[in-house]
């Protein structure tokens, strides 16, 4: 298992695995699943280094994206240095294999290196699974918000209920 920086030659693979994410949300949570995201946000964080891959076997099991700012889920709390992590989807043929445990581990180096006190992730809805599931990779849930500025936001942010999650470095 190696992790890499997305590049341009992976958008194709990126975009099959977030439908395949989609299609599987649909059926496990389909109270609130993803929308079809912009190329363009992915090109640019493919640009910016931010748009990150787990490679097994020459293959793309995993791909996830940060940001260094998060102002409109996480409001007064985007004062704190963190790096936030959005949009983990897994490849099929991989799953089981803890990626979030790995992509924690990954991300407490990263934010270490540059001095983050938190590694942040959200998610919508109140899926008691998933949220037992981010606990046992060592996030704290914060509890559930309803986020007050959502137009800069993609769709499944409107009017959702937004997990929150947090580790510190």
């Amino acid at each position: 298992m190696k992790i890499h920086n997305s590049t341009s030659e992976d958008l194709t693979e990126i975009f099959h695995l977030y439908d395949l994410a989609t299609e599987y949300q649909k059926t496990v949570f389909p109270e609130n699943t993803w929308p079809a995201f912009e190329r363009s946000l992915v090109e640019t964080e493919i640009q910016e280094a931010r748009q990150f891959k787990i490679v097994i076997g020459g293959q793309i099991a995993c791909v996830w994206a940060i940001a260094h700012s998060d102002p409109q889920i996480w409001e007064d709390r985007n004062k704190d240095p963190s790096i936030y992590i959005h949009r983990i989807a897994t490849n099929p043929d991989f799953r089981g294999q803890h990626f979030v445990s790995k992509i924690v581990a990954w991300a407490m180096a990263y934010a270490s290196l540059r001095q983050k006190k938190f590694i942040r992730m959200d998610t919508c809805g109140n899926n008691l699974k998933l949220i037992k599931y981010y606990i046992s990779c060592g996030f704290v849930f914060l509890g559930i918000v309803q986020l007050k500025n959502t137009n800069e936001l993609p769709s499944h942010y409107q009017d959702a209920d937004v997990c929150l999650f947090e580790i510190s470095v």
